[in-house]
């Protein structure tokens, strides 16, 4: 596992195309189309999703700050550009739909990336995003105990006040529903989803089947209920106008 600080601050990239992953897929192409669109991955990884989209476009590109992760999708004959997320090397009005998948929390500035992203978009594109939710009852990306990092969920630190959870996760940031739309302020978009997203507990469905299977089923239920709110990640489609 990579344990340096780079982990810690840039977050484990998609490795496995899982059902998880194939639900969020699903829950986009309700709302974005993706056939014949140029799409751009930012903070694109190791090319998971880069990989996948191309079964619906073959004009696929991705950005990723990291040149490991670059190099791995590069190798793989991916269309990747190593840059920081504030600064998108492409030209305005370039794309049909931009992506960024579990990525604004974890770069220095949230609030230029999206607007990087919405530059980029072509008018009617649109930009998706997930994005950790404050209402989930656990820290999924590790915590700090003193100088030690641990990277094991921790229950309900996201419920505390800014200055307790900071203390514990100063390494990532976290969201509100207000906060995450508020990173779109004076831009020129319209929202067409802000959701949310339960967990794919594919690891659970591989160590018990059947109980993985209610878990998975129960959770897909209670996206259909005001309980969504609870959610492990926002779901956002914003359109530019």
């Amino acid at each position: 596992m990579q344990s340096d600080s780079r982990f810690i601050q840039l977050g484990h990239p998609s490795y496995v195309w899982q059902r998880g992953l194939e639900r969020r897929l699903q829950l986009i192409r309700r709302h974005v189309p993706l056939e014949e669109r140029r799409i751009l991955d930012i903070g694109s990884g190791i090319g998971v999703w880069m990989r996948r989209f191309l079964d619906f476009s073959s004009d696929v590109f991705g950005v990723e700050i990291d040149e490991d992760k670059a190099r791995a999708g590069i190798g793989s004959a991916l269309k990747v550009a190593v840059a920081p997320s504030e600064a998108v090397p492409f030209r305005d009005n370039s794309f049909d739909v931009v992506f960024l998948h579990e990525v604004i929390e974890h770069v220095q500035d949230d609030r230029q990336t999206i607007m990087e992203a919405v530059r980029c978009l072509r008018p009617g594109g649109h930009v998706v995003i997930f994005a950790p939710n404050r209402m989930y009852p656990f820290e999924t990306h590790g915590f700090f105990w003193g100088e030690r990092f641990i990277f094991r969920q921790l229950p309900l630190v996201n419920y505390t006040p800014d200055f307790v959870r900071n203390r514990f996760c100063h390494h990532v940031r976290i969201y509100t529903r207000r906060r995450i739309r508020r990173l779109f302020n004076g831009l020129n978009v319209e929202f067409v989803v802000a959701s949310h997203v339960y967990p794919g507990l594919d690891n659970w469905a591989r160590r018990s089947p059947r109980l993985g299977r209610a878990l998975q089923v129960t959770a897909a239920l209670a996206e259909r209920t005001p309980l969504r709110s609870f959610g492990i990640s926002h779901f956002v489609v914003a359109r530019k106008v």
